[in-house]
């Protein structure tokens, strides 16, 4: 039977929302995952009954998650496997702006939304102001959100162990 993943997002220029579907594609291809893709702004509550998995994804705007997706993580995963992400231009550069941008955008986010569950995987990717296309606003690496989705999916896998797996753009 094939594991049932969630992959929830809110988006506002298009790097989350790249990200989950290059997410899905993955758990799909190369791990027989059944994932359902949601966008927050269309459907602010999805019904998380019958998914083994939830993954969720927020891009940063002035340094903020936007608010459905922070609603989703303040939500009750007991019996799911859980994964987090973000998309933020601070996520890839200079390596004290990766590191600030991780701490203040996902890991404070989770030690405070996040009082039951905890995350098997956390990730903090680059993003973009105004589109992908621009290369000057765009630091969004699509291998790196592979790289990233294969190991989620062989963690998702295996047995609960509450050891997350981080990925930093650094």
């Amino acid at each position: 039977m094939a594991k049932r993943t969630l992959i929830a997002y809110q988006s506002k220029n298009g790097a989350a929302a790249k990200t989950a579907r290059i997410v899905a594609e993955v758990l799909r291809t190369e791990f027989g995952h059944e994932v359902e893709v949601v966008d927050l702004k269309e459907n602010k509550n999805p019904d998380l009954s019958g998914f083994d998995n939830v993954v969720i994804g927020s891009g940063i705007r002035i340094g903020m998650w936007y608010g459905r997706a922070r609603g989703m993580m303040k939500r009750d995963f007991t019996g799911k496997k859980l994964a987090v992400y973000v998309c933020a231009m601070r996520a890839e550069g200079k390596p004290e702006d990766v590191v600030k941008a991780w701490n203040d955008y996902l890991q404070k986010r989770i030690d405070r939304w996040m009082k039951r569950v905890r995350p098997v995987a956390q990730a903090a990717f680059g993003g973009w102001y105004k589109s992908e296309d621009d290369p000057n606003d765009n630091n969004h690496d699509p291998d790196k959100v592979r790289a990233w989705a294969a190991e989620l999916g062989r963690r998702l896998a295996a047995p609960a162990d509450g050891n997350p797996v981080a990925w930093s753009a650094s």
